[in-house]
């Protein structure tokens, strides 16, 4: 296993280096934790913080500080010749990383840690991987067995949850295993108020595992017409899901009260205007947008996934767990929110209460002290 940084930092005079590396920076949980990683930790003092982006696509969709140094390569990745351009890839990350020289690493992706550390294999650094995924997650070959080989040789692995760590320690037989949740940004209510309205708000990319296409049947089986449905999220992964929907909206004539925004940069208006956020995703490591909404005072009825969902929302307190395809269930504990006022305004307290434990200094604090031990 690689050294631990703590041997390192006894011997170091002057910054510590550290490198954040991951392949996205578009819009994403995942790419959403490392910009308010890189937030958080470029304020701390003696800091020295690179960011190296390497996957195919360098559109940066969150704001970076201006004191963090961005890498990124300085050719586009072509994908006729997908394996040519892996190997540049590969070669550009090790000498990228060799130039910094970094007191230590973190790498976040599942698909994409097991590429880290083959790349800086031998490199004598610590290196700190964590996965954003449900933590069951089959993600075939080869990327299971490069899972299997590679992570024993990373310093450290971070979970999001606790039955993450459980199954992680199965699988991998890590001795450093740390659970650490997101940091959830906190929504605060802007200079003027935003005026409430009857609007359930649901927040994610737009593919096939978050099942938008069952939350507005959902939706429509509630027959409430006052209250609009509004899904903020943009295309990912080429399941054209966008279109899906429209036309699901189109045939069940809710083009008057379901509304899909695409991606937005000021996302903090829509969980301030709504009254409840609804979640049907089916597959999650730790979702962020659940705690932004409990943030903003919102119950929360979430579909009790794998992970994530039951470690932030306590059922019947906070909002409500439904089961995983119960949708009649879940149309059922919509409809109580939807009628009671005091219902939404009394989970929604708790909810904002709850969550305060999860800001994003204390979890970036908690992956400072993990990486820098």
């Amino acid at each position: 296993m690689i050294k631990s940084v703590g041997h390192v930092m006894g011997h170091r005079i002057g910054k510590i280096k550290i490198c954040f590396v991951i392949h996205s920076l578009h819009t994403g949980g995942m790419e959403r934790v490392m910009s308010e990683l890189a937030k958080q930790f470029s304020m701390k003092e003696n800091i020295e913080l690179h960011l190296v982006l390497y996957g195919r696509s360098r559109t940066i969709f969150y704001d970076i500080p201006k004191n963090v140094t961005l890498h990124k390569p300085g050719w586009s990745f072509r994908d006729d010749m997908r394996l040519i351009f892996t190997l540049r890839t590969l070669i550009w990350l090790r000498r990228t990383v060799s130039s910094i020289k970094p007191d230590t690493i973190l790498s976040l992706g599942e698909y994409w840690n097991s590429f880290v550390l083959l790349a800086l294999k031998g490199k004598d650094v610590p290196i700190y991987v964590s996965d954003r995924c449900r933590p069951d997650l089959d993600l075939g070959q080869p990327h299971e067995w490069l899972r299997k080989w590679l992570y024993p040789n990373a310093s450290g692995i971070i979970s999001q949850t606790q039955k993450a760590k459980d199954i992680y320690t199965k699988k991998f037989n890590h001795p450093n295993i740390r659970v650490i949740p997101n940091p959830i940004h906190e929504v605060k209510q802007i200079e003027k108020s935003v005026k409430k309205e009857d609007i359930i708000l649901s927040v994610g990319r737009l593919i096939e595992t978050k099942h938008h296409d069952r939350l507005i049947r959902i939706f429509d089986r509630v027959k409430k017409d006052n209250w609009k449905l509004v899904i903020v999220g943009g295309d990912a992964i080429q399941q054209n899901c966008m279109k899906q929907l429209k036309e699901l909206i189109y045939e069940r004539d809710l083009k008057d009260r379901v509304e899909l925004t695409g991606n937005v940069s000021d996302v903090e208006k829509y969980y301030l205007k709504s009254k409840i956020f609804a979640f049907t995703s089916s597959s999650e490591g730790y979702p962020n947008v659940i705690g932004e909404a409990m943030s903003a005072g919102l119950p929360v009825i979430a579909y009790d996934c794998v992970a994530g969902p039951s470690e932030m929302v306590e059922d019947t307190i906070t909002g409500y767990l439904v089961d995983t395809f119960d949708d009649q269930r879940f149309t059922d504990r919509l409809s109580e929110l939807m009628e009671s006022e005091i219902l939404r305004n009394k989970m929604g307290e708790k909810a904002k209460t709850k969550i305060q434990k999860l800001s994003e200094n204390q979890i970036a604090d908690q992956f400072f002290s993990f990486i820098l031990p």
